[in-house]
């Protein structure tokens, strides 16, 4: 048997599966997408021939000595972007890598480009990440919730800047009740980071400021780095009340904004989040009253049903209860009824007594026609000896009092004087 026949003992090849293009460009950028490395990556290269079509979008190639790969920057990307992509220019892009299946290409999909010259700052930048997680600075657990109903937010930014005109125009839209206290501070440059520090600490001073809000507009690397200075961070770590930062634009990452209890792409956007919208108010108070009503008849119904089975048991336990009911009515009854009697009685004997005393009253006497005759001091003559002739004389009768003068003394049974 020659080398070349195949035994009875040989398995026979699997039929090679064939791919369609499609199939095989998608594969590939199946295999790019779950490379996490790829997924955030920082290239850095010269740029090559850039284009910018009427799209908006920029596309251009990224090279060194020895290779190059293309890359795109979105509209978007390219309105935030801190340089504009110019042929020749040394820059660091950062992105992510993937596959565009139609031309079965792999390019890099810029997010933010900065002069090469910043790469130092990078190094820092991730170095100082690595540090402080390692502390645990960026926990989510240490992140706190934001109050439902601030009174008192105050804002650590630059007066003069658009960024504390935008705030305010976000509170008087949303939140006219809360009051902003501004902390202010310059944003950049070498005494930035002092002077955030600061600011922060004078508010947290104040124990009436319920919510901090530390924003800036956008700019370069450089431009933010206060905000990724360590002093800052852990400012801003160790405040009292939940700070909302917002530095930048959607793209721009600070240290500061991992530190913070929540981290919102503009300032503006930091304003929105940081106060509920006041609009909602009635419709959320609506909600909460109907909540409560259902829950309130929910558990009337609820006790209702209890008492109505106590009810039951208790008339099945003693059904000579209705009796004794109704027993105790009569009682009741009889007993209201005897004492309603007592009263009458009483109360036609003490009339009796207050008519004996009207009777015998010195004023019944009076209405009678009966006069009491009174000297100037007050006494009540009784015998004509009391007075003497010319003597004044006060009669009091049943309406009224008479002034007389004595003009004669009789005693019973004389004659007159």
């Amino acid at each position: 048997m020659s080398g070349e026949q195949v035994t009875l003992w040989e398995a026979p090849r699997a039929a090679p599966r064939i791919l369609r293009v499609t199939d095989l460009n998608r594969r590939v950028r199946s295999l790019l997408d779950g490379d996490p490395t790829l997924a955030d990556v920082w290239v850095e290269g010269e740029v090559s021939q850039p284009t910018f079509p009427p799209s908006g979008h920029c596309f251009f190639t990224l090279k060194d000595a020895a290779s190059q790969v293309r890359a795109v920057l979105f509209r978007e990307e390219l309105a935030r972007v801190a340089v504009r992509p110019e042929h020749g220019m040394q820059v660091i892009c950062h992105g992510r890598v993937r596959a565009y299946e139609p031309q079965g290409i792999y390019q890099l999909y810029v997010e933010s480009v900065t002069p090469a010259g910043a790469g130092d700052l990078h190094q820092r930048y991730e170095a100082l990440r690595a540090k402080l997680a390692a502390e645990g600075l960026f926990e989510a657990s240490r992140k706190r919730e934001l109050p439902r109903w601030p009174r008192r937010i105050g804002v650590v930014t630059s007066p003069v800047g658009a960024v504390w005109r935008d705030i305010g125009n976000v509170m008087r839209r949303r939140y006219p009740i809360g009051e902003l206290v501004l902390s202010p501070s310059i944003v950049q440059g070498p005494t930035a980071s002092g002077a955030i520090v600061r600011a922060l600490q004078r508010l947290y001073a104040d124990s009436t400021v319920d919510l901090i809000i530390l924003a800036r507009g956008g700019g370069s690397l450089e431009d933010l780095w206060s905000f990724n200075e360590e002093r800052v961070v852990r400012a801003v770590a160790s405040s009292p009340v939940p700070v909302v930062v917002g530095v930048g634009h959607e793209s721009d990452v600070t240290l500061a904004d991992f530190a913070a209890d929540l981290r919102a792409p503009t300032p503006s956007a930091a304003a929105e989040q940081a106060v509920p919208d006041l609009g909602q108010l009635p419709g959320i108070l609506a909600r909460l009253r109907d909540r409560g009503s259902v829950a309130l008849m929910s558990r009337l119904a609820e006790r209702r049903r209890f008492l109505e089975a106590e009810a039951r048991a208790l008339g099945g336990l003693r059904p000579e209860t209705a009796v004794a009911r109704q027993r105790a009515g009569d009682l009741l009854d009889r007993g209201h009824r005897a004492l309603m009697s007592a009263t009458e009685r009483k109360r036609a004997s003490l009339g009796a007594l207050a008519d004996a005393l009207r009777a015998l009253s010195p004023a019944a006497t009076l209405e009678r026609g009966y006069a009491i005759a009174r000297l100037a001091d007050g006494t009540i003559v009784r015998d004509p000896k009391q007075a003497t002739i010319a003597d004044p004389l006060e009669v009091v009768v049943a309406r009224g009092r008479l002034t007389t003068r004595v003009e004669g003394l009789t005693r019973e049974g004389e004659e007159p004087l």
